[in-house]
């Protein structure tokens, strides 16, 4: 009985050293790999640009009413050039500047200009006033594109080819609504009183 319970406890020692202390589970010691990407940051805000402010206009400035009436204006006024006259050089008539009320008739205005004469600055230029004689007109009448001019003093133009008609004319047809110019004489006589023609009186004939 004794050899059996050795025998038993023999196997059991020879069965507990084949079989050995059990493994331990392995436990993992590497630290787990988060796969979490870094957050991703808000775009920064751009402050809003300031819209500039239009810059303050000037304080308003009255413009002035123009005169109703302007003190004077120019007109041209032409005599005769002697020189050029002399040398045969047309065309003789060469025009200077006058200063005229604004509000006078101006073809009226010119031919009084021109019957004044040249100042002596321009006479020593040899700008003359050839006037045939007469002293100056009594009226000007313009209608119709027609101007009639009514000399004064006595005609002497002692057959001269180039005469005051000349210059008449010359200083009034430089305004847009004169187209013929008739010219009487102190007796109130021209050649052609009728029709849009030039006329001169029969005394400043050659």
């Amino acid at each position: 009985m004794r050899k059996i319970s050795l025998l038993v406890a023999v196997a059991l020692l020879l069965t507990a050293a084949a079989c050995g202390p059990s493994a331990a589970p392995t436990e993992s010691t590497s630290a787990p790999v988060t796969t979490s990407e870094p957050p991703t940051e808000p775009p920064a805000t751009v402050p809003p640009t300031a819209t500039p402010e239009p810059p303050t206009p000037p304080p308003a400035t009255e413009t002035p009413a123009p005169p109703t009436e302007p003190g004077e204006v120019k007109v041209q006024v032409y005599f005769t050039d002697e020189n050029r006259f002399s040398a045969g050089t047309p065309p003789f008539e060469v025009a200077v500047e006058r200063l005229v009320p604004a509000s006078a008739n101006l073809p009226e205005a010119v031919l009084q200009e021109f019957f004044k004469g040249p100042t002596e600055e321009e006479q020593a230029r040899g700008l003359r006033a050839i006037t045939s004689g007469f002293t100056g007109f009594g009226a000007l009448e313009v209608k119709d594109g027609i101007a009639r001019v009514y000399l004064t003093g006595p005609c002497a133009s002692h057959g001269a080819a180039y005469n005051v008609a000349a210059l008449i004319m010359r200083n009034l047809s430089q305004f847009e609504e004169i187209r013929a110019v008739k010219i009487y004489d102190a007796e109130g006589v021209t050649e052609e009183p009728e029709g849009e023609v030039n006329s001169i009186p029969p005394c400043l004939e050659p």
